[in-house]
């Protein structure tokens, strides 16, 4: 089939608006907590509130892409994001919050569902490992610079005198919640992104047995199987974990060490996500050299190591080893992913939308670090998160792939 490069790009750009409208949580919670008055436990519930979403819709839109077409899916999930956006653009709230972070996330699991077989389908199988690590270098870009973009527009909507788009946006935010303004622009990325879907021709997609999602009682069948099980709690750990240091370390940062959670704090989380990145580009190098259970077993400790210097250590220690968290974290998703594909023989679509599904660990993690923070304390909270992390070194030396990554070493033994 003729490459469509212009659905490769538009695929590339949503990979873009899906990490700057998700990763943009966790800057954004010392404002929520600050502004709505939140216990930790309720800032807990508002990530919940998101992450749940892919949870909900995972499944059901691997299904639905199925019966209706990909183009249908993408347009119905900017709609829906769209109203996610809006409706906390225009009612600042915590309730208002609650159902807009779901609303956005469910646009979001649908999205997700769609665009690795239409990329891989658009530029081509024979292209496919270099547009998808493209597109993950993208999301890890969209994720650095959302924060950044958080602290320009709240540093210049608190200004007393401004023009043009941030006069138009200062007439639209309550006076104190600079930070609403990025729902805004949500709201028109959403709208935009709506107008080009719906004006652009897609290319039919044909899912390879690895793509299509079987019946619910496939789904079931293989929830029976223990190492099933075992990975999808693997993944689970994995997003409760990102999102864990990702949503609560500006606050960590405020709380313990008085940093300004819309500099210090949100530069911190940027660079968690541009270290991931780039940890991301070491690890393709490093999978060719060893074992990735052998790579996940030392970037797990490395990681580990950080996360305890960045609890205990001193302010300036806590504010870079937050963001070296992620750089170690970089590797994980991906190598327990393809472990668990590798380690059944057949299912793997309705495999890969169970594992999906763990990123409802994005959720729970949060309310249990929220819930124990309120009874003792963040810090304390925090502390779950090392059973996180042990989970996931514990699957490098567990985990017994069917078929293990190729590395430089084997091809010479070849």
């Amino acid at each position: 089939m003729k490459r469509n490069y212009y659905i490769v790009t538009l695929i590339l750009l949503t990979f873009f608006v899906i990490s700057f409208l998700t990763n943009i949580i966790g800057p954004l919670s010392p404002e929520f907590i600050k502004d709505f008055k939140l216990s930790d436990l309720l800032a807990g519930v508002l990530p919940f509130a998101f992450f749940i979403a892919y949870g909900v819709m995972s499944i059901p839109s691997s299904m639905l892409v199925q019966k209706y077409n990909e183009k249908t899916i993408m347009v119905a999930a900017f709609v829906v994001a769209f109203f996610g956006s809006l409706l906390l653009a225009v009612s600042p709230g915590y309730l208002s919050a609650l159902l807009s972070l779901f609303l956005i996330g469910c646009g979001m699991a649908m999205l997700q569902v769609v665009i690795n077989p239409l990329l891989r389908t658009a530029g081509g199988e024979e292209n496919y490992a270099f547009t998808s690590v493209l597109a993950q270098l993208i999301f890890g870009a969209a994720s650095f610079l959302s924060p950044l973009v958080m602290t320009v527009m709240i540093s210049e909507l608190d200004k007393k005198n401004h023009s043009g788009i941030f006069g138009i946006l200062g007439r639209l935010v309550p006076e104190g919640m600079s930070w609403i303004s990025l729902y805004w622009i949500f709201t028109v990325i959403c709208l935009l992104m709506f107008i080009i879907l719906l004006l652009s021709k897609f290319p039919k997609v044909e899912l390879t047995s690895e793509e299509k999602s079987g019946p619910w009682k496939t789904h079931v069948q293989l929830f029976k199987r223990p190492v099933v099980i075992a990975f999808f709690i693997g993944l689970f750990c994995y997003v409760g974990t990102e999102q864990g240091v990702s949503y609560w370390m500006s606050e960590f940062l405020r709380r313990y060490h008085h940093y300004d959670p819309q500099v210090q704090g949100a530069h911190a989380v940027a660079w968690f996500w541009g270290l991931m990145t780039a940890g991301g580009i070491l690890g393709l190098f490093l999978l060719k050299i060893m074992d990735s259970r052998r790579l996940l077993i030392i970037f797990s400790i490395l990681a580990i190591i950080s996360l305890s210097a960045a609890l205990f250590g001193s302010a300036e220690i806590s504010l870079y080893a937050f963001s070296t968290v992620g750089f170690f974290m970089s590797v994980m998703y991906p190598i327990i992913f393809s472990l668990a594909l590798s380690s059944v023989n057949e299912h793997h679509g309705s495999f890969a939308g169970i594992l999906v599904t763990g990123i409802i660990g994005g959720a729970i993690v949060q309310i249990l670090i929220g819930g124990l923070g309120n009874l003792f304390g963040l810090r304390a909270g925090m502390l779950f998160l090392y059973i996180t992390f042990g989970y996931m070194l514990a699957i490098g030396f567990w985990a017994k792939p069917l078929i293990t990554n190729k590395t430089i070493f084997d091809k010479d033994k070849a």
